[in-house]
């Protein structure tokens, strides 16, 4: 029993805000490249460099979002979405390299004694960067959450953290300005580096778990709402219900317990209607798959179905499973 939604497709928003990250990524660098070079401050080197590594993912973001939403065809059966993965992986490795690139620069630097020089006038520039580009991981963010994208949110997410690495960078330079200890701020890149290296851990981690098919409990949770909202005769019970992921595209599995005396048609035509029932309501594309297993004298209280001949117990209330009982393999009881 499948009930198949309709093909997800590549909205104008989410190319718009795909060309927009890039050149927002590029106008950024130029800033912020501008203003280390007007002070040599390695703080800002570290900014500038995370500003490369934004554009990088800005371009690897607008090809991902035009390859993850081609539909399922033969060689790939649940569609291309798990490539926004790889995409997420890439762009975590990039900011974990930029962490490194960024401590030889400092210690390079800190060898030479490079003075930090027009510290106002470059506190300014990262400092309007640092507005634009949380504006845009804003909007990014948003929009990969209305269209299901996780290479959009990831960028975003991203960009977020790039508008608190300028924003830590512009406090610590504040400080060096108003007490003139200058060693502070390698001190500060340093920092930002092992920001990034965390990040990037974190980004690289999250996108293996995407990869390897993860649960996740908030797509789950959303699967348990639909079907305690929407209760169906004769569906008495679900149980080992998974959600595979690839990337808007959804491939849900579980086994619903209906009435023992169903004739095999009346068990399909029934199933396949709560498929839809619950698909419709789905945000997500894909498709349903449910198995079905027979009812036992157990479930009697839990079944409404009127005027069963098999019932050996009078209805109490319908079942309100937990999450650990929707996704266990064995039935509940």
């Amino acid at each position: 029993m499948v009930a198949v939604g309709g093909h997800h497709h590549l909205s104008p928003q989410m190319k718009n805000a795909a060309w927009l990250s890039i050149v927002v990524s590029l106008f950024l660098f130029a800033c912020k490249f501008a203003a280390y070079r007007l002070t040599s401050s390695q703080a800002i080197f570290s900014d500038a460099i995370e500003s490369i590594v934004n554009i990088f993912t800005a371009l690897t973001a607008f090809w991902v979002i035009h390859y993850a939403v081609k539909p399922a065809d033969k060689d790939h059966p649940y569609g291309h979405g798990k490539v926004e993965y790889l995409s997420a992986i890439l762009e975590g490795v990039l900011i974990s390299f930029a962490s490194v690139v960024i401590i030889m620069q400092v210690v390079q630097a800190y060898l030479e004694g490079k003075p930090v020089t027009s510290l106002i006038e470059g506190l300014a520039l990262i400092g309007f960067a640092g507005v634009i580009n949380l504006l845009l991981g804003l909007y990014l963010i948003k929009v990969g959450k209305t269209k299901n994208s996780v290479a959009l949110e990831a960028s975003g997410k991203h960009v977020i953290a790039d508008f608190w690495t300028s924003a830590a960078v512009i406090f610590g330079l504040i400080l060096v300005s108003l007490t003139k200890i200058y060693w502070m701020d390698s001190v500060i890149a340093v920092l930002v580096s092992l920001h990034l290296l965390r990040e990037g851990y974190k980004i690289v981690r999250k996108s293996i778990g995407g990869l390897l098919d993860e649960e996740e409990v908030p797509v789950l949770e959303r699967m348990r709402e639909l079907i305690l909202k929407n209760p169906k005769e004769g569906i008495i019970q679900v149980h080992h219900l998974r959600v595979l992921r690839s990337g808007q595209y959804h491939h849900v599995d579980a086994h619903v317990v209906v009435p023992e005396f169903w004739s095999v048609e009346e068990a399909h035509d029934q199933t396949h209607s709560y498929e839809k029932l619950i698909f419709n309501q789905y945000e997500y594309v894909g498709e349903f798959h449910f198995h079905i297993d027979p009812c036992r004298k157990l479930y009697c209280q839990f079944c409404d179905l009127e005027d069963c001949p098999v019932r050996k117990e009078k209805f109490v209330k319908r079942r309100e499973m937990t999450l650990k009982e929707l996704t266990d393999q064995d039935e509940p009881f």
